[in-house]
């Protein structure tokens, strides 16, 4: 019997709305048979080091054992058809137009990916300057967190870097800070720079990656270590951080093989940290606090500010870091040691460890391109992070590259039930933005509040419910096809009745009218309304730019019907405006019914 493929559980669960919505349920607990195969191994020595690392003074650490990793097969360069480039740019970039598709398939792919690693990335906080300094300048409004949303919008669908862009986006739900946070969310600067760090880093390394998550203060106030403190009297240090950066950043809860499969000790998934971890990790976590010229008390504190510390690294203060002993995965810590020594060694701890490259993959590869990919998909990705073929570990480039190129990524849609994932209802708008060429006749990309699930779209960039991100990489949908197949959906965490509701209605107006303030961002539908009288042109065009070429023929029959349903007639002297009403109308509905449909919907 013919399994299912993924697009026919998504379609059913969510024509049936089985799904619970909201962030912050439940699902994320690491469960085999909806994640990742199982391999029992025996139980592992105790203390058993990361691999491989250089301690900052060896003369204070525990040496670790150093592993050679496998040199992983070269990932060729591909050759793409117009439908190709389509689907690979809906996964690459905030969403295909036709002058990238057609650019893609005169190329390849070691062209493309040379030319947008060699682009420069065009900074966040620039923008977010250039607005302060006209509100000094005018003593205008002062300049809020909505800002954000619109260097975001003008970035994801303008942008010339769009692999950055994409990249950092999912890097934002991997390393998560959200400006639901009352004291992140008016650091308009803070927030801008983060995510800044994050396309800086989405080309470099994941080591640096890793410092950068951990140093910046936005990330220091959002996981509560920016002035956390040295144990003293009945005070701890605080382990917020300690634990997110193990739990979700790096290493996950359970050790894994290096295609993401779960190691088993006595039929139990074997743990990756234990509650003394965390306490030893939060102690090297002590001491950081805002960025400044000294490290007086008031400057740690806060009452003292450099003007660009919501965007520099946070530094040490060595009168509040821990110089107690601090143990952790299998590392020991004299206390000798400086504070940025230990935070260097902790760092390269996490990102030797084993499970790095398998936890971090798997999100990747969540995030990018399918929901439940392969061990094999996993495990390629994962030999990749640990050795580029010239033998540096986290090579970001090579890593991204890997992801997009691998073999279940390019397979043909459909050709195994694991291919796959639901769009988010953030990139669904992106890709109609990019695909019609939205913009603003002022330049301001004013789309501010979409949170809401019946009114917007119930997704904000860097506005996650909690630090679990909108959705958790292991969330099954409750009493689903999906959960019977034994798979996951994470973006189904935030699919229920209002968000369908409000998606289709929010695409109405937007596909008609515009969207943002004002509906002041437009669609061009120039080229669409040539096609107009043409319904299976029309209708062939909206496939490649919204479904990459794969529509089923059930499907395009049905729009096809739709649009020629809404009669042209006849031109004469007077009914010019009548004909282009029409006209337009079939070029919106053919978007609109393709948009609605579960096909789309689901990104193959």
């Amino acid at each position: 019997m013919t399994k299912p493929n993924l697009r026919r559980l998504l379609a059913s669960t969510l024509l049936s709305l089985l799904a619970a919505c909201g962030g912050g349920g439940g699902g994320d607990s690491q469960t085999p048979s909806a994640q990742q195969p199982v391999v029992t191994v025996p139980p592992p020595a105790t203390g058993t080091p990361a691999t491989p690392t250089v301690p900052a003074d060896p003369g204070t650490v525990t040496p670790p054992v150093v592993v050679t990793p496998t040199v992983p097969a070269p990932v060729a360069a591909r050759v793409f058809t117009r439908k190709e480039a389509s689907r690979f740019l809906a996964r690459a970039t905030f969403g295909p137009n036709m002058a990238a598709i057609d650019a893609l398939a005169a190329s390849d792919s070691d062209a493309w990916f040379a030319e947008q690693f060699a682009k420069p990335q065009t900074l966040h906080l620039a923008y977010m300057d250039k607005l302060l300094a006209a509100q000094v300048a005018s003593g205008g409004p002062r300049v809020g967190f909505t800002a954000f949303y619109e260097t975001f919008w003008q970035q994801a669908i303008r942008g010339d870097d769009q692999l950055r862009q994409r990249v950092a986006f999912a890097l934002s739900q991997i390393f998560v800070i959200s400006m639901q946070n009352e004291t992140v969310r008016p650091l308009v600067r803070g927030t801008s720079s983060y995510y800044d760090m994050l396309g800086q880093h989405a080309f470099g390394n994941f080591r640096n990656l890793l410092e950068g998550v951990a140093r910046h203060p936005m990330m220091g106030i959002y996981l509560s270590h920016l002035r956390n403190q040295k144990e003293s009297g009945t005070r701890t240090p605080d382990e917020n951080f300690a634990r997110e950066v193990m739990q979700l950043f790096t290493i996950g809860l359970v050790q894994l093989n290096p295609d993401g499969s779960v190691k088993m000790s006595g039929g139990k998934p074997i743990d990756t940290y234990t509650r003394e971890d965390v306490a030893g990790l939060a102690k090297v976590f002590t001491g950081l606090s805002w960025a400044g010229p000294d490290q007086a008390n008031g400057r740690f504190n806060g009452s003292v500010a450099d003007p660009e510390r919501d965007s520099k690294p946070m530094q040490m203060y060595a009168a509040f870091h821990s110089t107690s002993e601090k143990r952790f995965l299998g590392q020991s810590i004299s206390g000798a040691t400086s504070g940025d020594d230990d935070i260097k060694l902790a760092l390269d701890t996490l990102f030797n460890h084993p499970n790095a490259a398998p936890f971090f993959s798997r999100q990747l590869i969540q995030r990018l391109v399918t929901s439940n990919p392969s061990a094999a998909y996993i495990g390629r990705v994962s030999a990749v992070f640990a050795n580029n073929g010239k033998g540096v570990r986290g090579d970001m480039q090579a890593i991204v590259r890997a992801v997009l190129l691998d073999p279940d990524a390019v397979a043909m849609a459909g050709s195994t039930m694991r291919t796959g994932k639901l769009r988010e209802p953030l990139l669904r708008l992106a890709n109609w933005m990019r695909a019609f060429d939205a913009k603003p006749a002022n330049g301001i990309y004013n789309i501010y509040y979409l949170d809401d699930q019946l009114s917007g779209l119930g997704q904000s960039p860097l506005n996650a419910p909690s630090v679990f991100n909108f959705y958790r990489p292991s969330y099954v949908p409750p009493n689903s096809a999906i959960a019977s197949a034994g798979l996951v959906a994470p973006e189904m965490q935030i699919t229920s009745e209002p968000s369908v509701t409000g998606y289709l209605n929010f695409m109405q107006e937007a596909i008609n009218s515009g969207i943002g303030d004002a509906r002041l961002v437009k669609p061009d539908y120039t080229r669409e309304l040539a096609l107009s009288a043409d319904a299976n042109a029309l209708v062939d065009r909206v496939d490649l730019l919204m479904m990459n070429g794969a529509m089923s023929s059930r499907l395009r029959g049905q729009i096809v019907n739709a649009v020629n349903s809404i009669t042209l007639p006849a031109a004469s002297a007077t009914n010019a405006p009548q004909i282009a009403n029409l006209q337009a109308n079939r070029v919106k509905l053919a978007i609109f019914l393709a948009m609605a449909s579960t096909e789309y919907l689901v990104q193959k």
